[in-house]
Order: structure tokens, then sequence, then C-alpha cells
């Protein structure tokens, strides 16, 4: 198989590093790519915003199947496109990005297949918006969500009326996410442990792919601004049998009948946000494609031809077909610019990939890097992903932070705490 991965950050480096492993896949191209993704393949440049683009390439490439890595290309309908041309594809339609690209569909949908999320309320205007957050419906603290895509930073939990207040109005008076700001939902804060569960849908059906936890603030113990993601483990603790169980039955099932009811077949990766409440798990937030930094975490552990899996789905085909995980814990640990997540400057030269790599059991996912002049420099908020793949938690832990303290660069910053949750439940 020749395959083409849309992307360049580090879920696109870790998706075409393991699909790279698979004996049957003869090349992957990644576009555009990274310094990490050209160590594994071949990389192209590629306007991501235009469709049209895309399917240009893997016409030109000939490539057996296309895989999207952002969310982005398929709000603008890049799935809908190949399907239209019979080029298979792995991502949902337009319609199924809504789940993603708008938090206010996403709650809609969930409310209309009675999927277990959190009390709710879309506001399109201030004054609206200002209400819901008085205290009389929801309590403090209390959830303000942008409704569009965000960059992972759209959600604010508001610790007071006032706080709420703040990021209604940077929201929607100050436009701090753009468009994606001017509708809002407000929501009530569920309380619990979180846990993210990634399923790969062909339409009819469902292959688990595994589970994790990431860490969204910038700062040890969860404190400072929300980020894209700090840094992830897997599998989690919290993620038994029986909880799978109870999110393919109760949400992922959901979504296959809901999206096949309407004429419009979710195919591609769906990432289940979870609080696992006092009352049972609910949704947080569905993302149409997979993490990042998730999916550096779990794709060292899946065992089988992931390419294979990925052309199934994307026939309508998986069946009973799944993907082992292997017995191995992962730990990975974002490497971030100065000033993330408000700002980052680029261009600062990046040293001891190679030894950190050296590292038993450790990978390096580029994520904002490129070359310049000969050297690998930062071009991007999150820089690199040190994964550790070991037997155990205490063991991925060590080893992530030895490889972490071989690589340098002027304003790295990352967390010293990612693992530790782990350790503790364990």
């Amino acid at each position: 198989m020749k395959l083409l991965v849309l992307g360049s950050g580090g879920r696109e480096h870790a998706l075409s590093w393991r699909l790279q492993r698979d004996a049957d896949v003869r090349e992957v191209v990644t576009a555009p790519g990274n310094p990490g993704t050209a160590s594994v393949g071949r990389n192209v440049p590629l306007d991501l915003s235009s469709p049209e683009a895309v399917l240009a390439l893997a016409d030109a490439e000939k490539v057996d199947l296309t895989v999207v890595g952002p969310e982005a290309p398929l709000e603008r309908g890049v799935a809908d496109l190949f399907r239209r041309h019979g080029r298979p594809i792995v991502g949902p339609t337009r319609a199924g990005a809504a789940l993603e690209c708008s938090k206010a569909h996403a709650k809609d949908f969930m409310a209309r297949y009675a999927i277990p999320t959190a009390r709710f309320v879309v506001c399109t205007d201030l004054g609206s918006a200002l209400d819901a957050v008085s205290g009389r419906d929801f309590g403090f603290p209390v959830v303000v969500k942008a409704d569009g895509l965000a960059a992972g930073k759209g959600v604010t939990i508001a610790a007071t009326r006032a706080e709420a207040d703040d990021a209604i109005r940077g929201a929607m008076v100050d436009r701090q996410f753009g468009a994606a700001g001017s509708r809002l939902v407000i929501e009530e804060c569920l309380t619990g442990p979180e846990v993210s569960m990634f399923y790969l849908l062909d339409g009819v059906t469902a292959a688990f792919l595994g589970s994790a936890q990431d860490h969204k603030r910038i700062w040890d113990d969860d404190r400072g601004p929300n980020t894209g993601g700090m840094g992830a483990f897997a599998p989690s603790p919290l993620a038994t049998a029986d909880l799978e169980r109870q999110v393919r039955q109760r949400i992922v099932q959901p979504v296959l009948d809901g999206h096949r009811h309407t004429g419009e077949p979710y195919v591609g990766f769906l990432y289940v946000s979870l609080m696992l409440t006092p009352t049972g798990p609910k949704v947080i937030e569905f993302n149409v494609r997979f993490g990042d930094p998730e999916a550096q975490a779990v794709m060292p552990l899946l065992e089988g031809s992931f390419a294979s899996l990925l052309g199934s789905a994307a026939e309508g085909a998986i069946g009973n077909a799944s993907m082992a995980i292997g017995d191995d814990r992962t730990v990975g640990v974002v490497l971030a610019s100065r000033g993330y997540p408000a700002s980052s400057k680029g261009g600062r030269v990046i040293s001891g990939l190679e030894e950190a790599a050296a590292v038993a059991g450790v990978t390096v996912f580029h994520a904002g890097t490129k070359f310049e002049r000969g050297h690998v420099v930062t071009a991007g908020g999150r820089v690199l992903t040190v994964v550790a793949r070991r037997r155990t938690f205490e063991a991925a832990v060590e080893s992530a932070y030895l490889a972490v303290d071989a690589i340098r660069f002027d304003g790295m910053q990352y967390r010293r705490d990612i693992g530790r949750k782990a350790l503790a439940r364990v």
C-alpha cells in the first residue's frame, strides 16, 4: 500500500511513523509534513485548506489510501470531495466533522440521541450568555466554550461570575477566538477523573484503538491556561473493559446510528473525551481525529497492521477486525517554546535529538519544527513530544525525562509531572 497522511504536527508524525512500520506499506507520503515525517517517508508541499489540491495530490501520487490528521481539512469537506470521486479516505464528511467543529452542534446531537453529557445552553448573543452564567442554572464553577475551532484554547472553567463574564466578553466582544467565539456553549462543570477513548469507525461498526490521559494546563499540577496538550500517558488505568463496553454502547454506537440515519455514515477516527462522574461516564467533547499528543502515546502500543485496518474502515468493512494493544506503558512529554500558549518565536536551533532517541524505548516525535540552514529549528508553540515505551509507568516516566534532559533549545519549557497521575492510580 501507498499512503498519504495529511498534516504537519506531532500527531501526523506518529501516524506516519506507525504506518511505515507495517509490512504491507510500501511508502508513506506526508503533506506537508515536518522533519520528523521526512525521516519515515517523503514530504510533499500542500495547501491543506484546499480540498481540490489535496485530491489532486492523491491522484498525482496514485495513493491507495489517504489518512486525515487535523480537523480543519475535514471541516472544509475534503472527505466529501474524495468520496464523490471514489477515492478511499479515512475521515468523516463535513456533517460528521461538525461533532468537533461546532460545540453547539455536538451538544444538540448528544441531546437528540441520548448520549450522556453535561447540562448546557447555547448562546448566540452577549446578553443571553451573561444571563446564563448568573449562577441560577449551573452554579460555579461553570464552563464557557467557544462554539467553533479554537486550537484547543476556547474553553474556560470559570470559578466565579467575574471570570465567566470575562471569558464571555473575551470571546464575543474582544473576538479572542475570531468567528469561533461568536456563539458560546455554557454548561455545568462536571466532576471526576478524565479519560480519552479512541475508536475507528466505518459507518456501521467501530474498532477500539486504546485510551490515554492528557495534560491540558501549561504548568505542573494542572495550573495555568489551557493548551493544546502538554503531555499524555497510555493506556489510562481508568479505562477498564467495563468502561469500554459502556462507552461503545452508550456513546459510540449512537454516533454511528445517528449519522447513518441522516444518510451521512461516519467513517474515520472518533476521540471521546470523558468525565467519569459519580453518575457514570459523560462526554466532555468529541474530536473527529486522533488527539495530539495522545496519538504519540497510543501509536507505539498498537500491534498488527494498522494500515489494513484503516483501509477496511474506508471501505466500510471493519467487521470484527481490531488492533491488538500491547501490554507496555507509554509516557509522552511535550517540549514547548517560550510564551506558549499565548505566543511563540521560531528559529531556535534544537540540539540533542539523536542523544534523546538513543534512550531505551524512546521515540521523539516532531511537531513545530523545520529545517533551516542545515539545522532542525523550532517553528511553533509545541515543538516536540518525547515518548517512552516501557513495561511500567515508572520506567516510562524515567526514560522520558532522561531523554528530555538531552534536548536543548532556547526558551524550552515543559511539565515535570507527566505520568504522575498514572503512578498514583497504579
